[in-house]
């Protein structure tokens, strides 16, 4: 498995068993939501990876959305991921990580006037090892 993908289904197993992230936005966790989802929720957003020695660097975001809640639910979610997320550690199939740290977070309203939206953004290290986690 390529680091890029094994990063991504650690983070999506940690954020998905996090207790205070599900008392928010209970199961609504998405790679890809569905168009009728419910808010609050969170999206695995955009991510970067480069090449790093003996490994890889990656950048990684994430998207909350709130509405009935407003900037201050979005808020209370995107702290929640930072504290699940950050020096996190994580097991990666093939590859060890070496750090997982906070970098930003932003708010703002969407275009439709009542949702909210938060980006949480992070980067990591990892490194191959060649056996799997």
């Amino acid at each position: 498995m390529n680091a890029d993908l094994a990063l991504q289904k650690a983070i999506y197993e940690r954020l998905a068993g996090d207790a205070a992230l599900a008392a928010l936005a209970g199961a609504r966790l998405y790679d890809n939501p569905p168009g009728d989802t419910a808010l609050p929720y969170l999206t695995l957003g955009e991510n970067e990876t480069r090449a790093w020695p003996g490994g890889r660097e990656h950048r990684l975001a994430f998207h909350v959305f709130s509405r009935g809640g407003g900037r201050a639910e979005a808020k209370r979610l995107m702290a929640a991921v930072e504290t699940a997320l950050h020096d996190a550690a994580l097991a990666l199939e093939g590859h060890a990580l070496v750090n997982l740290r906070f970098l930003e977070g932003t708010t703002r309203r969407e275009a439709d006037g009542a949702t909210w939206r938060g980006t949480i953004r992070f980067r990591a290290v990892t490194e191959e090892t060649g056996e799997p986690a």
